[in-house]
């Protein structure tokens, strides 16, 4: 595969921006609010007070989150180019959003966020369960995506609930505006998560279909299994548009079940169907990413299936699996911009993963350990 100089502009994308607000908590309060270990979910009235109540009887710590701002901040950190990333998404024009826009154009991405003063910018808790002797299932981090392994951690498992707040008033009319459009115009390369599709699907197809019309790239995220179950009917509209579509284990069963029909959790006979789904351009296949824990990486594509192993990682060293799954997403991008073939987008992938683990939130050294990745097989 040839390969590109990065230049300005290059990879857009477009979600739901998220102050991540975390806490290591205790069993009665996940009971209290009805979360589960390693799920994600949105909150509802039920949860009116969980922030509140977070910040009041624990310790808490404030990161810039959002499942696809957190893949474009990693995609950003390892292209090195300022600027080489757009990211659209609403946050509320108060303290939090400032915060959050200082965050990303310090990473150097380019945000031009839609701001409105209707309510206040979009928060996930981040409820961290102390289960020291549980095995980690792989389902971590703020789109509940695998970390590189499956071994005992001892920070414990993540439980999140995202209100929404500012994210969910993203309006199409953004992308009305002709500098915004500009931005859309520039870039080859565009992913969008799962997350978004509970918020603004016209804006969603309107990037899509530009991507498809001028045979640029357009991917995705399965997101959650929230998102393959009860949002089905709105990734199913994308789809067509879709060149590639990550997702994990779970949410990869769901969607067998939900849409696919395919009831036995094959995640090989699944990611095959997902490839196989009507696509609108044929200039290229569909390619289908699934990771799953500490087991191989499935990546699915007309010409077959290949594994890719993960990189194994010390219990020791892990510190905080919250924004490991689109840390592997950003890092696949990083190298796909470039022209790179998919085994060098898989061992950046794995390395950002592999990276961001070992630090707390969605966050990395100022430079990429060159000397490691070199190393890589």
């Amino acid at each position: 595969m040839e390969n590109y100089e990065i230049r300005e502009a290059v990879l857009f994308g477009m979600g739901n921006p998220l102050l991540d607000i975390a806490a290591d908590v205790d069993e009665e309060f996940l009971k209290k609010y009805d979360l589960k270990p390693n799920n994600a979910i949105l909150a509802e009235d039920k949860h009116k007070d969980i922030f509140e109540e977070m910040r009041k009887r624990f310790e808490v710590s404030y990161v810039a989150g959002g499942a696809t701002q957190n893949s474009i901040r990693v995609a950003q950190w390892l292209m090195r180019v300022p600027n080489s990333t757009t990211y659209m998404g609403c946050i509320g024009d108060d303290d939090y959003g400032h915060i959050l826009e200082q965050s990303a154009r310090k990473d150097g991405v380019n945000v031009v966020y839609q701001k409105t003063t209707e309510v206040g910018t979009g928060k996930c808790a981040v409820a961290i369960t102390n289960l020291n002797s549980s095995t980690h299932s792989g389902q971590c981090s703020s789109t509940v995506k695998p970390c590189c392994g499956n071994q005992k951690i001892n920070r414990g498992h993540r439980s999140l609930c995202a209100f929404l707040g500012a994210a969910e008033k993203f309006h199409e009319s953004h992308l009305d505006v002709k500098e915004h459009w500009a931005l859309v115009e520039k870039a080859n390369y565009f992913y969008i998560a799962g997350f978004f599709y509970t918020v603004c699907v016209p804006a969603i197809l309107r990037v899509a279909k530009h991507a498809c019309d001028n045979n640029k790239l357009f991917s995705t995220n399965l997101a959650a299994p929230f998102v393959c179950e009860y949002f089905k009917e709105q990734l199913m509209q994308v789809m067509p548009y879709v060149d590639i579509v990550f997702g994990n284990e779970t949410e990869a069963a769901t969607i067998g079940r939900t849409v696919l029909g395919i009831e036995s959790g094959d995640l090989q006979a699944i990611a095959k169907a997902l490839v196989s789904l009507p696509k609108i351009n044929t200039s290229r296949g569909r390619t289908a990413i699934i990771t799953q824990g500490a087991d191989p990486i499935i990546v699915a594509t007309e010409s077959g299936v290949q594994l890719f192993p993960i990189i194994p990682i010390a219990p020791e060293k892990v510190i905080d699996t919250n924004g490991a799954g689109d840390s592997f997403v950003g890092g696949f991008l990083s190298q796909l911009v470039q022209g790179r073939d998919l085994k060098e987008c898989i061992k950046y992938a794995n390395y950002a993963a592999h990276e961001v683990i070992q630090r707390n939130g969605c966050t990395f050294p100022e430079k990429p350990d060159a000397d490691f990745i070199a190393a890589l097989p």
